[in-house]
């Protein structure tokens, strides 16, 4: 498919909006992963579980409703810094049951299923909604994934970047914000066309890559982002090739097997968080750098390394920032 034509669709993806700018009417029932939400007023305990949640509330205008936060993976977004600082964050990766449930939240947004999911490393849908405490998984980590196979989940099919638009509207639509919404979605849909065609123009030869997200130890094989996937989508959009096949969302490949692809750029995470070594990009670069086997891959040597933010690798309102940071790299192949 060519650049143009995918610009093209890109720009024509929309939702059913057309009802956007009309006020909520509750009681409001939203589907939500194969499960019916129903809303009966307007909220105002928000506990975000996952900082795509975090910022995608703030950039709705939605901070004054949020009551608590916890996993997150890079600084807050800048416009947002000073309201952040005054909302408590519960924990800086997964939070316990027990300090969501003390907020007394009326609504619980998360970003990744395991969280809630059957294997609840905070607590189950169920505990949650035995408590009247709604949870909302963002429908990219849920609509086309098996969050049961692999450390991160499989994609069933390639991530598609409506269900982002798609937590946008139905978060809007919950707390009455849909101008808001609508307003947001148009100013994505422009940014990513925009992205399209300055990788268009800026490199007319074949361009592959490699995400690498983290590592548990630095002498492990490495997370790298699988072929359907947000990185994927990033790379697909730009007419750029991911060198990694695995259908999990963040698969563990060897350096040897990388190396060996010899990708054209590198791209790592930069990330606040610290739970594995690898976490630390500067430890990654001096790897990378110093390594028998990465040090020779000629991304290394002509450091075409791209550094960016972990949240930007995610279904977040940082994606794309992401796109058009890797938009940018592409002028100097």
């Amino acid at each position: 498919m060519s650049l143009r034509r995918l610009a093209l669709l890109i720009t024509g993806l929309t939702l059913s909006t057309t009802a956007l700018a009309a006020p909520t009417h509750y009681p409001l029932t939203v589907d939500n992963c194969g499960l019916p939400l129903t809303f009966a007023q307007a909220l105002h305990k928000t506990v975000t579980i996952g900082q795509a949640a975090t910022e995608m509330l703030y950039s709705l205008g939605l901070s004054s409703e949020v009551v608590g936060t916890s996993l997150w993976f890079n600084e807050v977004l800048p416009p947002y810094k000073d309201t952040n600082a005054k909302i408590e964050r519960l924990a800086d990766n997964a939070p316990s049951f027990e300090s969501v449930i003390a907020k007394r939240p009326d609504f619980v947004p998360v970003q990744f299923e395991w969280m809630v999911g059957p294997q609840g490393a905070v607590a189950t849908r169920e505990q949650f909604h035995d408590l009247k405490i709604p949870t909302y998984i963002l429908p990219s980590d849920c609509e086309g994934k098996n969050n049961l196979v692999g450390a991160d989940g499989t994609r069933l099919e390639a991530f598609r970047i409506a269900t982002l638009y798609k937590s946008i509207v139905q978060i809007a639509e919950i707390f009455d914000v849909q101008d808001r919404g609508q307003q947001l979605i148009a100013g994505y849909k422009d940014r990513l066309a925009n992205a399209v065609e300055q990788a268009k123009t800026h490199h007319s030869k074949p361009v592959s890559a490699v995400f690498w997200f983290s590592s548990p130890d630095l002498n492990t094989d490495p997370y790298v982002a699988g072929r359907k996937g947000i990185p994927n989508f990033m790379l697909d959009t730009l007419g750029m090739r991911n060198i990694i096949d695995s259908d999990e969302e963040w698969p563990t490949v060897g350096w040897e097997t990388i190396a060996k692809a010899n990708p054209t750029i590198l791209v790592i995470a930069r990330m606040d968080r610290r739970r594995f070594p690898a976490d630390d990009h500067e430890k990654k670069l001096a790897f990378l750098r110093s390594d028998p086997v990465t040090r020779n891959m000629d991304a290394v040597k002509n450091n075409r390394i791209v550094i960016m933010d972990a949240s930007a690798m995610e279904s977040s309102v940082r994606l794309f920032d992401g796109i058009e940071q890797l938009a940018k790299a592409t002028q100097a192949q």
